[in-house]
């Protein structure tokens, strides 16, 4: 058995980012860029009113009340029609040009209008009320970097930046195929000896959400020949990720059914719980990802080794699940040689970080609990007794 740490690096080296294309802005929600984005114009491209009122010098209105003669009317959209001399005002509405030689707006709330003059009521600040050119960003300046996933903010910037389509890197196709005669879809004719497939379902979801896209292959019966046109099948993926089927029982055929055709196997097996009998090689030019076929294990190995070759495939690191540090509100006892990953909940909020509270069942076929669960506690191979309180490692498990 082979490391986690080994098994994820070696994974990795086999994964390249995907190509990058050009896909419109109103499309892009969800991907991740594959370039740095640069601004093709400066925001706002001139000094503009933040405010309905009017424009002034500020030197003109140091004592109030004071009067101006209102020379022009600037709603947004316009152009000043001239340059604003000492002693006027002109009548202006957010978002619309200060006119050349005004430099501050008092608010129309802090005057008095009477036909063509006003009367200001209130002093103005040099500045007041006037966003400056370029106060947001300027033409040329990177404001979005490659491997930023697109969400409602990203996308309003990069309208504003005037970038109506966009670099993007190319979803990732991953295949997924679901072993076995006792599994079937939910939904299907199901016999007493059989169970509902989830694990292609959720792996799939996991897929999508990362920004990838999910090609199900269905399920393959427990025969040799039922693997036969699986390359052809899973031409133009990725990835192929089986579930079920990778060990070396006398029903698990994957591993012997790829081989005869070419399949190059990196290694089986990984000092993990839950999680023992995964395979990894290539098939010749396909990667092939075999997890185990308990629900359980086979999404939190998505999450410890397909979501790290997600983040590959699209150059945005921040797919991958991270460390973090808790305490424990419970003692554990004393490791094997296993890295195990425990289902835990959040309690209570403190100082040094959240508090974990372990469920006492810990199945490996036990979906709802992984479900209701908010972190995995990662215990280390060997690791001492634990006492209440003692700092612990977790994956924060992403939630919708």
């Amino acid at each position: 058995m082979i490391s986690v740490e080994e098994a994820q690096a070696r994974i990795l080296k086999e994964f390249a980012a995907t190509s990058a294309e050009i896909v419109t802005l109103s499309d892009s929600l969800g991907r991740v860029l594959a370039d740095d984005l640069e601004s093709r114009r400066t925001q706002p491209p001139m000094d503009v009113s933040a405010m309905d009122g009017y424009a002034v010098h500020a030197s003109d209105v140091l004592h109030v009340p004071t009067t101006l003669k209102v020379t022009m009317e600037i709603p947004a959209g316009s152009l000043p029609p001239q340059a604003l001399a000492a002693g006027e005002a002109a009548r202006i509405f957010t978002g619309a040009p200060l006119p050349p030689g005004a430099d501050s707006v008092v608010i129309q709330e802090d005057t008095e209008a009477a036909e063509d003059e006003v009367t200001i009521l209130e002093t103005a600040k040099r500045g007041a009320y006037v966003r400056r050119a370029g106060l947001d960003f300027r033409e040329g300046e990177v404001k979005l970097r490659a491997g930023t996933r697109l969400g409602a903010r990203e996308i309003g910037l990069a309208a504003a930046m005037n970038r109506p389509w966009l670099p993007l890197r190319r979803r990732p196709r991953i295949a997924l195929l679901a072993t076995g005669d006792e599994v079937v879809m939910p939904g299907d004719p199901i016999r007493g000896n059989q169970i509902v497939s989830s694990n292609v379902l959720a792996l799939a979801a996991l897929i999508e959400q990362a920004g990838g896209v999910a090609v199900n292959l269905g399920i393959a019966a427990d025969r040799e020949d039922a693997l036969d046109n699986l390359r052809d099948r899973a031409r133009g993926c990725d990835l192929l990720i089986t579930t079920g089927g990778a060990s070396v029982g006398k029903h698990d055929l994957v591993q012997s059914a790829l081989q005869r055709s070419d399949l190059s196997l990196d290694f089986w097996k990984i000092a993990m719980r839950p999680g023992k009998p995964l395979m990894f090689g290539r098939w010749p030019e396909l990667p092939v990802l075999g997890l185990p076929g308990n629900p359980v294990s086979s999404l939190v190995c998505g999450y410890l080794f397909l979501l790290p070759i997600m983040a590959k495939l699209l150059g945005a690191p921040d797919i991958a699940l991270s460390e973090e540090t808790g305490l424990l509100e419970h003692g554990l006892k004393e490791n094997d040689r296993r890295q195990d990953y425990l289902r835990a909940l959040f309690v209570e909020p403190d100082g040094n970080g959240p508090k974990l509270k372990v469920f006492e069942r810990q199945d490996s076929s036990m979906l709802a609990t992984l479900q209701h669960a908010d972190a995995l506690i990662i215990r280390r191979p060997q690791a001492r007794a634990a006492k209440a309180g003692e700092t612990c490692s977790f994956l924060r498990l992403p939630r919708p």
